[in-house]
């Protein structure tokens, strides 16, 4: 039983997909919009002009599949209480994503080595998602 990541941007989301594209190679399976809704939005799920926002999208980091959605598009994502943690295969895999992660980001531990692993770091995206980024020691 597979146990997927949901995330919530606010209206964000087409943003955030292309950023972990360029950060982590991240591929699009599915993007919905608002619009394309086979069914009527309940009154007041979004606000006016959030029809071209992403209702639900699917993209794959590695092995990993990730569920996306701009939410009810309050403009106010709150990622707390958890962090996404992705493993490089070498120090220079790390060193890149990163990188790339951090870009417009917050750097809460830096990359360096530690006694579990030769690479290891946290950050908080531009969109305030936590991730960890090991090399498996």
């Amino acid at each position: 039983m597979p146990v997927q990541p949901y995330l919530f941007f606010e209206g964000r989301c087409e943003e955030a997909i292309e950023f972990y594209r360029a950060a982590l190679g991240a591929e699009v399976s599915m993007l919905l919009r608002y619009k394309d809704s086979p069914d009527p939005l309940p009154p007041g799920m979004i606000p006016a002009g959030g029809e071209t926002k992403v209702m639900h999208a699917s993209f794959r980091i590695g092995d990993t599949e990730v569920m996306a959605s701009d939410g009810r598009c309050s403009g106010k994502p709150a990622f707390q209480g958890f962090a996404l943690s992705v493993s490089a295969a070498n120090e220079a895999e790390a060193d890149r994503l990163f990188a790339g992660l951090s870009e417009g980001g917050q750097v809460q531990m830096p990359l360096g080595k530690t006694f579990f692993s030769p690479r290891f770091g946290m950050v908080a995206d531009r969109f305030g998602v936590s991730w960890m980024v090991i090399v498996p020691a």
